[in-house]
């Protein structure tokens, strides 16, 4: 049996570089359009907020085509927790 022992963000810096090798021989600035449209379109708000929290803890791991995109990629809301009623 195999377990996968990546954790959460590693797997998301992992599919973030793989879109990036994907637009990368593109010219640069559809490129960069490229991965921020493909985030943008099939990761869900809660992928794009724990991508967001990577990215400003510094990125470890991001290709630079991904940082780059980062200015394109929408940031969603922040999660409403409900309130608990006493």
């Amino acid at each position: 049996m195999s377990h996968d022992t990546k954790t959460t963000a590693e797997k998301l810096v992992y599919m973030a570089n793989q879109i990036a090798v994907f637009f990368q021989s593109m010219p640069h600035d559809e490129a960069v359009a490229g991965v921020a449209k493909h985030i943008n379109d099939f990761w869900d708000p809660r992928m794009r907020r724990q991508f967001f929290e990577i990215v400003e803890a510094g990125g470890a791991g991001l290709k630079p085509l991904v940082l780059e995109a980062v200015g394109k990629i929408r940031r969603p809301a922040q999660e409403q927790r409900p309130v608990a009623r006493v």
